[in-house]
C-alpha cells in the first residue's frame, strides 16, 4: 500500500511526529502529532520509504508557500507553478486540497521553517540526491515569476545550508536550473541554447568527451526516478524526475550533435 493509502486507511506506524506530523494531520484530519519538541524522535523513522514519502509531501508543498511568500506577495505565476506541480503528481481530489492546506500553512506567519527543515532532514537521513531533488522543486518555484528575488535568494540558500550543502552545490543547483529554463526558451539550434546545454551539464565547452559522458551520467543517475522514489520520492512525483531526465538528455544529445557536426 502507498504512504498515502496508509494515511487515509488509518496506519500510523510510519507517521510523523514533531511539525510536519501537526501540518500533515491538521491537513488531512487526522491527529498524529507527538509534539513540536520531540526533536530526539526525529530521526527513528529513518529507512521507512512511506514515513519518508510523507514528509517529502509535507515539506514540498508547505515550503513552496512559505518561499512564495518570503519576498512579501504571493504571485499569481507562484501559485500557478504549485498548481502545476499538483498536476504532474495527478494528485486526487483529497491529495491536492491537503497540498494547497499545506503550501497555505507555509504562508501563515510564525511558519517553523526552521524546525521543518531540520526534521525533514532526520527523516531523510544520507539521501542525498533526494535532498536536491527538493531544492530543485523549491528553485522552480522561486523562478516561477521569471527572476529571482534577493530574499528568495537568501530563504533558498539558507534552505540549502540547513540541509547540509555547500554554497558552490548551491549556486551549481541553480545554475542548472536557470540554464534549462532558457535551453527551453531559445532555439535548439542557437549558439544560446548550446551554451544553456553546457552550463545544465555543469561542464564547459573544452571539456572532452568522456567528461561530457561521465557528467551526464551522473546527472541522470541523481535524477533516476525509480532510485529516487525507492529512497522516498513520493510515487506520485515521478513525473517530474522523469522530465528532469528528459531535460538532461536533451541537453547532452544538443552538444553530442554540435561536436559531431564540427
Amino acid at each position: 500500500m502507498s504512504w498515502w493509502g496508509k494515511l487515509i486507511g488509518g496506519t500510523f506506524g510510519f507517521m510523523l511526529g514533531g511539525p510536519l506530523g501537526a501540518m500533515l494531520g491538521a491537513a488531512v484530519g487526522h491527529n498524529f502529532d507527538r509534539g513540536l519538541n520531540s526533536f530526539a524522535d526525529f530521526g527513528q523513522g529513518g529507512g521507512d520509504v512511506e514515513r519518508i514519502q510523507s514528509a517529502f509531501f509535507t515539506t514540498t508543498f508547505s515550503m513552496m508557500g512559505y518561499l512564495a511568500k518570503s519576498d512579501g506577495v504571493v504571485t499569481p505565476q507562484e501559485i500557478t507553478l504549485a498548481e502545476s506541480v499538483m498536476q504532474q503528481m495527478r494528485l486526487n481530489a483529497a491529495q491536492r486540497k491537503v497540498a494547497i492546506r499545506l503550501f497555505n500553512d507555509g504562508k501563515a506567519d510564525g511558519f517553523p521553517a526552521e524546525q521543518v527543515l531540520q526534521q525533514f532532514k532526520a527523516e531523510c537521513q544520507r539521501r542525498r540526491h533526494l535532498l536536491q531533488m527538493f531544492l530543485e522543486i523549491l528553485a522552480a518555484t522561486a523562478f516561477a515569476d521569471g527572476d529571482l528575488h534577493r530574499i528568495e535568494r537568501k530563504v533558498l540558500l539558507q534552505t540549502a545550508t540547513a540541509l547540509g550543502f555547500s554554497v558552490h552545490e548551491f549556486e551549481a543547483i541553480l545554475s542548472r536550473h536557470q540554464a534549462g529554463r532558457q535551453m527551453r526558451e531559445n532555439r535548439p539550434d542557437s549558439a544560446a541554447a548550446l551554451r544553456d546545454a553546457y552550463k545544465l551539464l555543469g561542464v564547459g565547452a573544452q571539456a572532452s568527451d568522456a567528461e561530457l559522458k561521465k557528467a551526464y551520467r551522473r546527472l541522470m543517475s541523481q535524477h533516476h526516478p525509480d532510485k529516487l522514489v525507492a529512497k522516498g520520492l513520493p510515487q506520485e512525483m515521478m513525473d517530474i524526475a522523469h522530465r528532469k531526465t528528459l531535460e538532461i538528455k536533451a541537453a547532452y544529445d544538443l552538444v553530442r550533435k554540435t561536436r559531431a557536426q564540427a
